[in-house]
């Protein structure tokens, strides 16, 4: 590869994106204001959400007839499910995806058994429930602690006599307390990434196609892996600098910030600019025109961005979306930007996020060799 052209190319695509002032609005300002107007407004007011899980460690008929109890009268703001695994439902806590955590004790039947045949001798051995909260939630759990004992106040009315025969007991576990804008920067992010070089690549490559740029190129000495290298180059120091700005603007504003590796974080990046850009070298090689490949990159990556975890949880969707939407790479890449961020994960943790975006780089760079045209 001609290393001295090589750099020229990088350095001319970088003086190409200074220039054009309608790219740096719809790819860097558009998806910051975007950011801004949905961290400040959404979230403000409505109902509190009260997400719990239901451990069961008893699997009694007493603790099966206060789960069903429980999962009946689950009306909002109260979301209750059932769980076996105490460790994962007080991870989900932690996490953020759940609010509270009730956890039925071994020895709960028995217990129960022993009130409903003598509440007098069976006293202070009435069933208690571990109601596990995020502590750094206070006025959520104050609200999920009165609501719970409410309705555990009716169980207990209904075993014997009116008398208190399961009681809870709140415990405080400190969360990651994340915000909706928390959520939404790593995903901003993702989508910058997917919009840059999906849309960038496709237009600007059938652009300079039908322009005969390209043509002028292929007579030149310089050779295809070195004219992909430049692109390549440009549009990932242009993604860092974008995603730096983003996450440096969200910390100022909205005080979040990087919990996990940097290195981990600029890992993903340079993973899903490589994903999108070869995407976009297929739209480029499949369209006849520049008009066409606007609308073709548009059919592709504006669904992406509702179906990929930018803005809504993936476990929120339809079951019957959530396999195929778990395909996508905007949804890998969402999911990985978010787990480094928020959570911290590591590299160990997030192996399927980098083999996934992996083989839809190696594919679609494939597919793409055999549908890229010079004129």
């Amino acid at each position: 590869m001609n290393f001295a052209a090589y750099i020229q190319l990088t350095l001319a695509q970088l003086r190409l994106f200074a220039r054009n002032r309608q790219m740096l609005f719809f790819t860097l300002l558009f998806p910051l204001l975007l950011m801004i107007m949905l961290g400040s407004f959404v979230g403000k007011g409505g109902s509190v959400s009260l997400d719990t899980v239901i451990v069961d460690q008893d699997s009694t008929p007493q603790s099966q007839s206060l789960i069903a109890t429980l999962e009946e009268q689950s009306v909002s703001p109260l979301k209750a499910v059932a769980s076996s695994d105490e460790t994962e439902a007080l991870d989900l806590l932690k996490k953020g995806d759940k609010q509270f955590v009730i956890v039925i004790p071994k020895g709960y039947g028995e217990q129960i058994a022993a009130f409903s045949t003598s509440p007098a001798i069976a006293g202070s051995n009435a069933g208690k429930l571990d109601v596990y909260y995020d502590e750094t939630d206070a006025a959520r759990a104050n609200v999920g602690l009165a609501v719970i004992g409410q309705l555990v106040d009716g169980v207990s009315k209904k075993i014997t006599q009116y008398k208190p025969a399961v009681t809870i007991e709140g415990k405080g576990v400190r969360s990651l307390n994340l915000k909706y804008i928390d959520f939404l920067v790593p995903g901003i992010v993702a989508m910058m990434i997917m919009s840059n070089n999906l849309n960038g690549v496709a237009g600007q490559i059938s652009s300079w196609r039908e322009r005969g740029v390209l043509r002028r190129m292929q007579s030149t000495p310089l050779r295809a892996p070195t004219f992909i290298a430049g692109q390549i180059t440009a549009r990932l120091l242009l993604n860092c600098i974008q995603a730096l700005l983003v996450m440096l603007i969200a910390s100022l504003f909205f005080n979040t910030q990087v919990n996990g590796s940097w290195w981990l974080l600029i890992l993903f990046v340079v993973l899903g600019t490589l994903t999108f850009m070869a995407i976009g070298f297929i739209i480029a090689g499949v369209a006849k025109t520049p008009e066409s490949a606007g609308p073709i990159a548009g059919v592709i990556s504006f669904p992406l961005m509702f179906l990929g975890g930018v803005f809504f949880p993936i476990n929120s969707m339809p079951e019957a979306f959530q396999a195929v939407v778990k395909l996508l790479p905007i949804s890998h890449l969402s999911t990985a930007l978010r787990q480094v961020m928020n959570t911290g994960a590591s590299f160990g943790e997030l192996w399927p996020q980098v083999a996934l975006l992996g083989g839809w780089t190696i594919v679609a760079f494939i597919v793409a060799s055999f549908t890229f045209r010079w004129d």
